[in-house]
């Protein structure tokens, strides 16, 4: 990926500063009288100008994404301002406490500013067309016809690279794979071409070239009208290829604050080093010794096809997923990789029998299971389990975390008191305090609950490990630590690991082999260092060739 061109023309001397589109003046934000703190934000400023970026970066709980929802007139039940003022374009958004009335802010949000949030599926109506929830956003804040508000969603629907815009524009974000909903969420914040575009971890479910293209668009958008961006990321990666300026957060607090280049080559702060230093590379390191064996999990020729019926009942075949084939050993890691819509997470919930495949044989140990009805499969399904992208789906926000993890234990074969004693341990394991059995999933933070995901997992004592996209969503140093924990666990246990993921660094540092997918096919699969050192393919090539490649060394 290149650099964004610079916003000044050649041979033009830089202007003077002008009236910035966001300016935040002592800003703080209480939090509520249990927590860990007294302020998610403690006297922020912040300045952004036309056409300039500001990268805010941070780990979880830091205060990134109160910032951007304080900004919004958004702030969540319990936070309080307690101080500070918001100005938008010249326009004071909030004096003395106190917002706009709700009525100017409903103008503002969209027309003005807009914002891209991080989880989609919280951002979009599940019983509404993609579509209609966009063209919902054009009749309130334009007077273009039917005709003319479809044409031109289709239109910004292709720019953030959604494939068959007309079928996205009917269908329900359900049907849409992960990635595909957040380009529907970006695709909503931009189509009014907003001065502000606040972007709140936008390209966390993204590929690879989808993020490309997006992170391009947003600079278009830039030269086009001007607009000033605020985009939070836990990607260095992308940090380094679109910052105008960095400021690093921590606790509620500004940590440091500069240029990009000053922030990310010589920076000043121990924390800012310490975040620089998570960050994986993209050379794998050396091959491991491994077990080898009979393989504990197995794919072959596996296929999935769905059938949809259009208004007069004719059936649409989609073919996900063809002669995908897949094996993985004890101890062993292997990578799934491909852009959003690559049939990675349709092959994966083939393998592990979420959804039925249409052809092909898998097998689990020694067990064919393809076939099997899910009577005949729930006693063999401790041999695979899986951890999700996001680990509310896999705990149940009405139990306490002790329970969900004993339930899993209990119910393929140990009593009680056994499985209350492995959930201890896994507790001791993942470096929480066994004491916390007794809380519920929201009272941890996100990091935390991967981490509870992964022991719930590993308490039904497992052969193999799915974890599809666990990592995506987390913080560099987050991230860091739940690999770490894959790792452990997976030398302690001898599991073999199904690892589906878009980041290709964390694919390069935690793979023992790679598989990469195309369109439903496996186009390339290999040692991780032979792929991702001398890739055959040149969709693999266009892969790599896309992911952010500049080095965050830091001077010594």
């Amino acid at each position: 990926m290149k650099p964004l061109p610079t916003r000044i023309a050649a041979g033009e001397a830089p202007h003077a500063p002008s009236a910035p589109v966001l300016d935040v003046r002592g800003l703080q934000v209480a939090l509520p009288v249990d927590a860990d703190r007294p302020h998610a934000i403690e006297r922020l400023d912040v300045r952004i100008e036309a056409g300039r970026t500001l990268c805010i970066v941070g780990e979880s709980g830091s205060g990134k994404s109160v910032l951007a929802t304080t900004v919004m007139a958004l702030l969540a039940k319990g936070l309080t301002i307690t101080a500070g003022d918001i100005a938008l374009a010249g326009e004071p958004l909030l004096s003395s406490g106190r917002y706009l009335p709700e009525k100017r802010l409903r103008a503002l949000r969209g027309q003005v500013m807009g914002m891209v949030f991080q989880e989609p599926m919280t951002a979009l109506n599940p019983v509404l067309a993609c579509g209609e929830q966009v063209d919902e956003l054009l009749r309130n804040h334009t007077t273009l016809t039917p005709a003319e508000r479809k044409a031109r969603i289709l239109q910004v629907f292709e720019r953030v690279r959604l494939p068959d815009p007309q079928r996205i524009f009917s269908s329900y974000p359900h049907q849409l794979s992960g990635g595909q909903r957040q380009r529907i969420v970006i695709a909503m914040a931009i189509i009014l071409k907003p001065r502000l575009l606040i972007c709140d971890e936008p390209t966390t479910a993204l590929d690879v070239t989808t993020q490309a293209e997006i992170l391009k668009l947003i600079a278009e958008l830039q030269q086009e009208q001007g607009s000033a961006v605020l985009f939070i990321t836990h990607d260095m990666g992308v940090v380094a290829e679109i910052a105008d300026e960095v400021m690093v957060m921590h606790r509620g607090k500004v940590v440091e604050q500069g240029p990009r280049e000053q922030v990310l080559r010589t920076p000043c702060e121990d924390y800012t080093r310490m975040l620089l230093a998570t960050v994986p590379g993209m050379v794998p390191p050396p091959p491991r010794a491994l077990p080898g064996g009979p393989a504990l999990l197995a794919g072959r020729a596996v296929g999935k096809t769905y059938v949809r019926r259009d208004w007069l009942g004719r059936a649409r075949p989609n073919t996900a997923l063809k002669e995908a084939s897949v094996a993985v050993h004890r101890g062993e890691t292997v990578g799934v990789v491909g852009e959003s819509g690559s049939g990675k997470s349709t092959f994966a919930r083939c393998m592990i029998r979420l959804i039925d495949p249409s052809e092909g044989t898998i097998t689990w140990g020694d067990r064919e299971v393809q076939s099997l009805s899910e009577s005949r499969l729930r006693p063999l399904r401790s041999r695979v389990q899986v951890v999700f992208q996001d680990p509310n789906r896999s705990l149940n926000p009405r139990r306490t975390v002790g329970s969900s993890m004993i339930e899993g234990a209990v119910n393929f074969g140990l009593d009680v008191p056994a499985a209350r004693k492995l959930a201890e341990e896994l507790m001791d394991r993942i470096q929480l305090p066994r004491a916390a059995l007794s809380r519920y999933p929201h009272q941890f933070s996100g990091g935390q609950r991967q981490r509870l995901a992964i022991a719930r997992a590993v308490a039904c004592q497992p052969q193999v490990l799915v974890a599809d996209e666990a990592v995506s969503a987390l913080d560099v140093s987050v991230q860091a630590q739940i690999l770490d924990l894959l790792r452990e666990v997976q030398r302690d246990f001898g599991l073999g690991i199904l690892f589906i993921t878009h980041d290709l660094r964390v694919a390069a540092q935690l793979c023992d082999r790679v598989i990469v997918m195309n369109q439903g096919r496996i186009v390339e699969e290999g040692p991780t260092a032979e792929v991702f050192g001398q890739p055959a393919h040149a969709y693999t090539r266009k892969l790599l060739a896309a992911a952010p490649r500049t080095e965050l060394g830091v001077a010594a």
